[in-house]
């Protein structure tokens, strides 16, 4: 059974952020020092990365969910938590990474190139962060982010300069093998290659690569044989060459129906019409195969090919193939553009662009659809009420509120924030927006207000417990306490 992976399916995690800390510093005679809460630490991320070393996808194969670790949450006198650890992922040279519907997110050519294919979640802000000359000891903190999770699709296009097609038992891992240090397997079956074989070869002062592409059959381009798994590693080679066996045994069969049907299927597939060809007529160390390469050479001169007649065995016109191949190569590596720095592409937002929108569904229902509202949501204690109030004081600063009431929202709608599978749903009270009085009260702690006597503040402390336990005594207040 093979090992060769080129096609893997790919689950992925990143860290989520470490929740903040709602703490306040206390020492001896300092019970109440003021908010000392750390921030959570940021999730590690998923980056992919080119090394030259790993020739396959078989270990996502095998393992295909990968998580990165998530980040610590904050403590207490302004720890911040720690950042959680980057999972990095090697991947063959040559990788293009997409998402489950066939987009392109990432085409990985070239040692040490990376792509972060899922970015960890912000650390939520403890309370130290979140005090204000407004809101000076607040009793709440921000939650982490969870990290992003998304499926890819790895696909491996093998980065060779020349890509040898042929059918079935042509030749071409004979080829491979004594133009280069290469070693596939040989034998004399048809499909006896079940992977791409790539091998260096050195003509003069030219060095390059070549690989041998499964072989092909009618109806490849449609999935018939091993053809369709394997024509993506034609797509990077710079030249084509169409091996030719001139000495088949199959009566049905000879070099210009079998070159037909090859350029047939490469047509089908697309996108290889650019690619300079070259024919190779192998076997002419069997009788019959000279006579035959013989005879349809003028027709392949006439239809434009260069031609090299060789043999695998003898080794028989194999310097003059290898030389010609490294002038090819050579001038497709000349025509390309030279790689310039890597360009940052900066998109601004449009200047009315207010960041979310707000749209009326069915049953009185309203959705709010934006990234800052999302992510503010997601950070929300929902269990505490002033977190509850800081979130409605940002939603009413971004205008979320606003727009609700030109959409025509009234007291007791719905209103959902967020995605379908995934949204926070609430009544909507207008007055929790344009109440002054309570937007004036969230945050604050009156244990924090030095400017009101020691007094004024038991009183206010022995009401605040009466109210919740009417049966209970208290010693007397001690400030220092």
């Amino acid at each position: 059974m093979t090992t060769f992976v080129d096609r893997v399916e790919l689950h992925i995690a990143a860290g989520n952020g470490g929740h903040g800390c709602a703490s306040v510093h206390r020492e001896k005679f300092k019970p109440l020092g003021g908010p000392d809460g750390g921030n959570g630490g940021r999730g590690g991320d998923v980056v992919l990365v080119v090394e030259q070393d790993v020739t396959t996808l078989l270990d996502y194969h095998h393992r295909p969910h990968r998580i990165a670790t998530n980040g610590k949450p904050g403590a207490g006198d302004h720890r911040d938590g720690a950042h959680g650890k980057d999972l990095v992922l090697e991947v063959p040279d040559g990788t293009v990474v997409t998402d489950r519907r066939g987009n392109v997110l990432a085409d990985m050519v070239g040692q040490g190139t990376t792509f972060v294919a899922g970015g960890g979640g912000r650390g939520g802000l403890g309370n130290a962060a979140l005090a204000s000359p407004r809101r000076k000891a607040p009793g709440f903190a921000l939650l982490g982010e969870p990290g992003e999770a998304r499926d890819l699709v790895l696909e491996l296009k093998t980065v060779a300069d020349v890509a040898l097609v042929g059918y079935p038992s042509a030749g071409k891992s004979s080829l491979i093998s004594v133009l280069s240090a290469a070693k596939p397997k040989i034998a004399d079956y048809p499909f006896t290659t079940l992977v791409p074989n790539l091998g260096v070869v050195t003509a003069g002062s030219s060095v390059y690569t070549v690989a041998d592409v499964p072989g092909l059959i009618p109806g490849a381009s449609q999935g018939k044989g091993l053809g369709l798994e394997f024509l993506r590693h034609v797509e990077r080679c710079s030249v084509l060459v169409h091996v030719l066996d001139c000495a088949t045994l199959e009566s049905d069969r000879d070099p210009l129906s079998d070159l037909d049907m090859i350029e047939a299927e490469l047509a089908e597939y697309g996108g290889l019409s650019d690619r300079p060809r070259l024919v190779v007529l192998n076997k002419i160390d069997i009788p019959d195969g000279k006579d035959l390469a013989e005879m349809v050479r003028p027709d392949l001169h006439a239809r434009g090919y260069r031609i090299h007649e060789v043999s695998a065995v003898s080794r028989e016109g194999l310097k003059e193939l290898s030389f010609t191949l490294a002038g090819l190569v050579d001038e497709s590596r000349a025509a390309k553009p030279r790689q310039e720095s890597t360009r940052v592409v900066i998109r601004p937002k449009a200047v009315d662009d207010s960041g979310f929108t707000v749209t009326e569904e069915a049953d009185s229902l309203y959705r709010v659809r934006g990234e800052k509202p999302e992510r503010w949501v997601r950070q929300t204690d929902f269990n505490n009420d002033e977190a509850v109030g800081y979130l409605a004081d940002r939603l009413n600063r971004l205008g979320v509120e606003g727009e609700l009431v030109k959409a025509g929202a009234r007291e007791g709608d719905g209103v959902a924030i967020g995605p379908e599978d995934n949204a926070v749903v609430f009544d909507f009270e207008p007055a929790m927006a344009t109440g002054a009085e309570m937007l004036g009260r969230r945050g604050e702690d009156h244990r924090m207000d030095i400017s009101r006597p020691a007094a004024q503040r038991r009183r206010d402390r022995d009401a605040s417990r009466a109210e919740q336990d009417p049966d209970a005594e208290y010693e007397a207040f001690d400030p220092f306490s």
